[in-house]
Parts: C-alpha cells; sequence; structure tokens
C-alpha cells in the first residue's frame, strides 16, 4: 500500500480517514501523546487513508488535542500528503475570527489539506466552558449564524466589515458535525459535507443520514450530499486479542459515562466479564458501531456499516493503549479496506 496525494472530496467509491483522540495513556505523558499523534499519521498516510481528524476536548486528563489548531500544525508538519483536519472545532467554544485566522494560517502552511469541521457542542463541561469565557446558551443557540460569519471571512466578502488576516481567501474544507439530527439539517441547508458521530453517538444515525440526503441543497461548495460516519476498529491478529485491546477503550467509556473520567488504562483480559449489566449495557449501546476482531471479522464488519449506511467516507478511530498494537490495527483496516475497493 503506497501513499497518495491529498485530495478534495469526490464521489464514488468509499474512502477512509482516521479520527485521533491523541490519548494521554496511564503512565505516559502529552509529548508521548503527541509524538504518537504524528507517528500514527504517517501510518495513516502510507496506508493511503484520506484525511486524519483530531477533536477539541478541554479538562480531559485523557486527551492531548485540547490546542486543536496546534496539533494539526504538527500532524500536517509529519506528513506529506493526507489531509489534515479538526473533527472538530466546538465553534461555541470561540469567536468566528479567531478560527478564521488560526485556520488561515493552516491553510496558508499546508494548501491544499487542511480541513475544518464544526462542532456546536461545547467539548467539555459547563465550569471549562465558562473558562473559554463563552456561555453554553448564546454559543450553542447561535451555532449557524456563527457557521455563517466564519464562512464570511474565508470568502472575504466584506459582510463582516472586518479583514481576516490570515483566512481571508483560504479555502480550508469545512464540514459540519453532529451526533443528532439539527446537524445533519444544518449541513443540508448549507450543502456542506457531513460527519456524523457514531463512533460514541449511534442512536440517530439513520435518521441523520436520511435527513442530510432528502433536505440537501446543492452550493458552491457541494453538488451532491457527501457523508461520512465514525466507526470503532480494534483489530488485531486473532479476535480474542482483538477482545483484550479492546478493553482499554472499553474502561475509559465506562469510567466517562459514570463520571470519572481517566486517562487510557492498560487492556484487562476479561474486563467485560467484570461488569455488572450497567456497564454491559454502556458499552453495547455506546460501542454499536464498532468492528473488535482478527482481519476476517473486521472486514465482514467493516463492509457490513458502509452497506448499512452508504456514506462516501468511514471515519475510523482505534484507540488502543499499546502504541504498536494501534498501528497494527490500522494496518490490518487498511486490508480490509484494500478487500472493499476490489470488490467494487
Amino acid at each position: 500500500m503506497r501513499a497518495r496525494g491529498a485530495v478534495p472530496i469526490v464521489q464514488g467509491m468509499t474512502a477512509f480517514a482516521l479520527l485521533d483522540l491523541v490519548p494521554v495513556i496511564e503512565g505516559g505523558s502529552v509529548g508521548q501523546a503527541l509524538a504518537n499523534a504524528a507517528d500514527l499519521a504517517r501510518r495513516a498516510e502510507a496506508l493511503g487513508f484520506n484525511r486524519y481528524w483530531v477533536a477539541e476536548h478541554h479538562g480531559m486528563r485523557g486527551i492531548a488535542s485540547a490546542a486543536t489548531a496546534v496539533v494539526i500544525a504538527h500532524v500536517a508538519a509529519a506528513t506529506k500528503y493526507i489531509r489534515v483536519g479538526a473533527g472538530g472545532i466546538m465553534l461555541p467554544n470561540h469567536a468566528p475570527l479567531v478560527i478564521a485566522e488560526q485556520f488561515g494560517t493552516l491553510d496558508a502552511l499546508y494548501p491544499g489539506r487542511i480541513d475544518l469541521g464544526l462542532g456546536r457542542a461545547p467539548g467539555s463541561d459547563g465550569r471549562v466552558a465558562h473558562a473559554l469565557r463563552r456561555t453554553l446558551a448564546s454559543g450553542a443557540d447561535q451555532f449557524p449564524r456563527d457557521v455563517l460569519e466564519l464562512q464570511s471571512y474565508f470568502a472575504d466578502d466584506g459582510q463582516t466589515g472586518i479583514v481576516a488576516t490570515p483566512g481571508a481567501g483560504a479555502r480550508p474544507e469545512m464540514w459540519i458535525l453532529g451526533s443528532s439530527l439539527f446537524g445533519a439539517q444544518l449541513a443540508a441547508a448549507l450543502g456542506f459535507p457531513f460527519a456524523f458521530a457514531s463512533h460514541f453517538a449511534p442512536d440517530a444515525l439513520d435518521q441523520a443520514l436520511a435527513i442530510y440526503r432528502r433536505d440537501f441543497r446543492p452550493s458552491e461548495r457541494l453538488v451532491k450530499p457527501y457523508a461520512m460516519a465514525g466507526f470503532n476498529v480494534f483489530a488485531a491478529d486473532t479476535d480474542e486479542e482483538a477482545e483484550f485491546l479492546a478493553s482499554s477503550q472499553a474502561q475509559a467509556f465506562v469510567a466517562l459515562r459514570t463520571g470519572n473520567p481517566r486517562q487510557l488504562p492498560p487492556p484487562v483480559a476479561g474486563y467485560r466479564e467484570t461488569l455488572g449489566a450497567q456497564g454491559n449495557a454502556i458499552l453495547d449501546h455506546v460501542l454499536s458501531c464498532s468492528a473488535i476482531g482478527g482481519p476476517a471479522k473486521l472486514a465482514r464488519e467493516l463492509h457490513a456499516f458502509i452497506a448499512r449506511t452508504g456514506v462516501e467516507e468511514v471515519m475510523l478511530t482505534s484507540t488502543i493503549y499499546d502504541h504498536e498494537a494501534r498501528k497494527r490495527s490500522l494496518t490490518i483496516a487498511a486490508g480490509a479496506m484494500e478487500e472493499l475497493k476490489a470488490a467494487a
């Protein structure tokens, strides 16, 4: 498998992307997590992934991508072709002008490679949101207005009376993100590509995709709807090893959902057998858009997800404690992708 040049949105064969939460493992450090992010992006580029995204999360000891634009610059500098971007920037946390300047700078440094996915969730709790100097209520309510303001800065159309420098004339690939129907409706109305966070919030996936495709209005950016969905992969040489590796993310999910977020813990054999009904129900729900297994099982379940959703692109995420095992997981996933392409 070889690296290929960064490509813009195109209609056709299913493309594959990578979402990296830049996990800080127990016993590790932020510096190590950021070094691993660059190394993982290089591996994804060599395997033919279309894009690599990081997400904005604040106040979480186990995620090192809070300064999202800085992490994007770090990863873009370490790679050559792959698109690099935000999946996403939580716009209620920021003035649109600041994001225009940040991503205008990134676009100037790495032209034709920068993506800007926009979400309306805070990526934090109320205390952190207050520390960010934005209020949750007004920020979420004015999200569509903020998206249009940001688009205006890039277009340099004079509507704001301000010239964003950098920013004016920049063309990062803009996306709307969502884990509910709101994002699908907004992306359709604006003619933006749409990414659904089914890797952790799978409930409204099918309905959101249906609404987006039904209501899509062509725009200068996009003639036809283009949808992406998140999908967890925990791959190894055997099903048993994959189940073992997946237990790190399972522990982190249970900790987060029960109000005790933590750094990514090492895997534990038989972890799910130690949980009660509540813990297993949490995992059955949150991991319903996932494949955990060896190469054959991973290929079957990944192909089934694509057949179910019909998305133009799948964004894989593979949060595994051991960095080399994580790279191996992506290599196995890339093999499944090659099978899909050959079949098509």
